[in-house]
C-alpha cells in the first residue's frame, strides 16, 4: 500500500497550505468536507493511489492551512484551490470533493473550467429559502474556549449528534438520521480538526453555506461532472433539486457509501488527464521525515547542531531561523512509535543534526501527570485534558494543588487560547507522553 506523505507550501503571498500526498500517475485533487481537513480522505487516498497521484489539501482554515483575510465567501475559497494548484506546479487535472468538498469544486469549476479534467462529488447541497433561514440562525455558533473548558461540553455534544439529526440541532423525530452512531474514537477525529480550526471554522463552513448554488447551465462548455449520494446521506434527497445541468454531466443515488466511492472512481479514471504528476513543490524549513510507516514532525533549518525536543504532553515550538526542532513521536503531528528514542535518532540523522538536546523530564508520577485522555462515550476525557492544562500554570507538580506546591502566576498561561493549546497538546500526546517521560528518566539517569 503506498505511503500517505504530508508536505507544507507557502504560497507566494505567504499563506501557508498543508497537503497530503500518495499514490502515483494522474493528479487528482481530493477537497475535504467542512469542519474536517484532508486527514478524512487517508483512507481512500490508500485505495486509490494506485490510479492517481492523490493530492488532498487542507482548506483554508481547517487542519494546518492558514485561513484566508478577512470574511471570504465561496469565490475567495474557489480561487484558493486554484492559487495552490498554480504554486504546486500542478496543470489541469482530475478533482473529488464530497459535500462541502464538492460545493468548493464546483465553484472553481465555474469561475475556471480548464482548471479540471473532470470532477466527482459526494451529494451537492442545494438549499431552500427556509432551510437557509434556518442555517443562517443556528448552524454556525461562535466557538471560543472559556476559562473552564465549557465549550468542549458544547463541542463533544454538537459532534457527536450531528450523525442523530439534521442538522445538528434540529432535534425532533423528522431530523433524525439513519446514519446514528456514538463511537468515541470516530467523534474524536472530529473533535481533533474542530480543535484545530477553533473559530475559524465558520468562515469556510459559512461561505460553502451561503455559496449560490446554481449549476453551470445545459450548454456550458465545462469538463464532465458526476454526483452522486448514497441513502441515509442528508443530501440524498437533494439530488431532486439539481435542475438542469451541462450535457456531459449527470448525477443520480446509489445504495451505500462503497458504491458511490466505485462510481466515483471508475468515473474519474475513464476522464482524467492521462499525464503523470510530476514532483510537487514544498516548503525547505519544515516537513515530515518517514520513519517507517510512520511520520515525524520538523521545522527549522537542516544541518545544524542541535536538534530540540520539547517536554512531554507538550509540542514543538518554533525554532529560531538557526534552530532545529520536531514534534516528540505521538506528539503534535508526529505519529507515534513504538521505539521514541530510536526514532528521533533516525530523525536527527536525517536532518543532519548532531547532537540532541533532550529536556529534563517534569517533576512528578508520570501516572498522575498524564490523566489517561483516551475517549469516552460521554467526552469526560475532554475535560480532564482541559483541567491539567489549567492547573498546570498554578502548581507544579500541577496535581499537588496545595500550598506547598504553588507557582508564581502568569496571566498569559491562564489565558483561554493558552490553555486550549496545551489541552490539545495533550489530547494529541495521549498514552505517547507517559512512555516520552519514562525515556527522559532513563536518559538523564534519575
Amino acid at each position: 500500500m503506498s505511503q500517505i506523505t504530508r508536505h507544507i507550501l507557502t504560497l507566494p503571498g505567504g499563506r501557508r497550505v498543508h497537503y497530503r500526498r500518495c499514490g502515483s500517475g494522474p493528479a487528482l485533487l481530493m477537497v475535504h468536507q467542512s469542519p474536517r481537513s484532508s486527514a478524512e480522505y487517508a483512507e481512500v487516498m490508500a485505495r486509490w493511489a494506485a490510479h492517481f497521484t492523490c493530492i488532498a489539501p487542507d482548506t483554508p482554515g481547517f487542519g494546518q492551512s492558514d485561513p484566508l483575510p478577512g470574511e471570504p465567501e465561496i469565490d475567495e475559497f474557489a480561487d484558493a484551490l486554484a492559487e495552490f494548484l498554480e504554486a504546486l506546479g500542478v496543470g489541469r487535472c482530475a478533482a473529488y470533493g464530497f459535500h462541502s468538498g464538492g460545493v468548493i469544486a464546483v465553484a472553481a469549476l465555474k469561475r475556471n473550467p480548464s482548471l479540471f479534467s473532470c470532477l466527482a462529488v459526494g451529494g451537492y447541497a442545494v438549499w431552500n429559502e427556509e432551510e437557509m433561514a434556518l442555517f443562517g440562525e443556528s448552524y454556525l455558533p461562535e466557538w471560543h474556549p472559556t476559562p473552564y473548558g465549557e465549550h468542549l461540553a458544547w463541542l463533544w455534544n454538537r459532534i457527536l449528534e450531528q450523525s442523530w439529526f439534521f442538522p445538528w440541532f434540529d432535534v425532533r423525530d423528522e431530523a433524525r438520521l439513519s446514519i446514528a452512531h456514538a463511537d468515541p474514537a470516530r467523534v474524536h477525529r472530529a473533535i481533533m480538526e474542530m480543535l484545530d480550526a477553533g473559530n475559524a471554522y465558520r468562515a469556510g463552513y459559512g461561505a460553502v453555506l451561503r455559496a449560490p448554488r446554481g449549476l453551470p447551465g445545459p450548454r456550458a462548455d465545462v469538463p464532465p461532472t458526476l454526483i452522486t449520494a448514497f441513502e441515509g446521506d442528508p443530501l440524498y434527497p437533494h439530488l431532486e433539486r439539481l435542475g438542469q445541468m451541462p450535457v456531459n454531466w449527470s448525477a443520480h443515488g446509489v445504495a451505500t457509501p462503497e458504491e458511490h466511492e466505485a462510481e466515483s472512481l471508475a468515473f474519474l479514471q475513464g476522464h482524467a488527464a492521462p499525464d503523470p504528476c510530476l514532483e510537487l513543490a514544498q516548503d525547505e524549513n519544515e516537513g515530515w521525515i518517514a520513519v517507517g510507516e510512520e511520520l515525524i514532525h520538523w521545522r527549522g533549518k537542516r544541518g545544524v547542531d542541535n536538534l530540540y525536543l520539547h517536554a512531554p504532553a507538550a509540542e514543538l515550538v518554533d525554532p529560531s531561523d538557526a534552530a532545529l526542532a520536531i514534534d516528540v513521536p505521538g506528539h503534535g503531528l508526529s505519529n507515534a512509535v513504538a521505539d521514541i528514542r530510536q526514532a528521533v535518532e533516525f530523525a536527527a540523522e536525517r536532518l543532519g543534526a548532531s547532537r540532541i538536546d533532550w529536556p529534563r523530564p517534569p517533576e512528578g508520577d508520570p501516572d498522575r501527570l498524564y490523566p489517561n485522555l483516551t475517549p469516552d462515550r460521554f467526552g469526560n476525557y475532554l475535560q480532564r485534558a482541559w483541567s491539567a492544562a489549567r492547573a498546570e500554570a498554578m502548581f507544579r507538580p500541577w496535581y499537588e494543588a496545595n500550598a506547598a506546591n504553588v507557582i508564581e502566576i502568569n496571566a498569559e498561561a491562564l489565558m483561554p487560547a493558552a490553555i486550549a493549546r496545551r489541552a490539545r497538546a495533550r489530547l494529541r500526546a495521549g498514552d505517547a507522553a507517559r512512555r516520552y517521560h519514562h525515556l527522559l528518566h532513563s536518559i538523564h539517569g534519575d
